[in-house]
């Protein structure tokens, strides 16, 4: 059985270890952090393989496991993060997270970043990872209504910052 498993974390690593990663990226803003975040995701993984039941595919099992280990860091870092903010008035985006990100679409996603953090992680895995309500609903652990009802709202709140930013870049143009 543990070669069977060693194995097959092996495939699943191969095969989904980028977009996770990607995922975290999109969680942290920070590389190095998404890297040792998603390399925590395959060891929980082979550490609890034998919690997998199949009734899922393995990439939205892996997912799950994914986001648990990121909103655990999150949660760790929360502290740090609002002592950070305290004593430094402005936080800009690494160059790495840019090119990570792609120019044309930075505005987006800063404005996925202003987002709570339920209609970022709902955002994300639907409109950007393309998982269904089904899958989204078993990472997060919500109903399948709760997916819906918050990415209707998280889309609306995103089109409404995404309106602001325009309006904001337009008033200081005509300045």
């Amino acid at each position: 059985m543990s070669i069977y498993k060693e194995n097959e974390i092996e495939e699943w690593y191969s095969q989904y270890h980028q977009t996770i990663f990607k995922y975290i990226i999109l969680m942290v803003k920070d590389s190095q952090q998404a890297e040792d975040l998603t390399q925590e995701t395959f060891l929980r993984a082979y550490k609890h393989h034998h919690t997998y039941k199949r009734d899922s595919s393995p990439k939205t099992w892996l997912f799950r496991i994914a986001h648990n280990t990121t909103v655990d860091h999150l949660r760790k870092m929360k502290p740090i993060r609002l002592f950070q903010q305290v004593f430094q008035k402005e936080q800009s985006a690494s160059s790495e997270d840019i090119v990570i990100l792609k120019e044309n679409s930075r505005e987006l996603y800063e404005a996925l970043n202003n987002l709570k953090v339920s209609y970022k992680q709902v955002i994300i895995l639907r409109k950007i990872k393309g998982f269904s309500i089904l899958e989204t609903a078993h990472i997060l652990d919500w109903s399948e209504s709760k997916v819906k009802s918050t990415l209707f709202r998280a889309m609306q709140t995103l089109e409404e910052k995404m309106k602001g930013e325009v309006n904001y870049d337009e008033k200081q143009v005509r300045r």
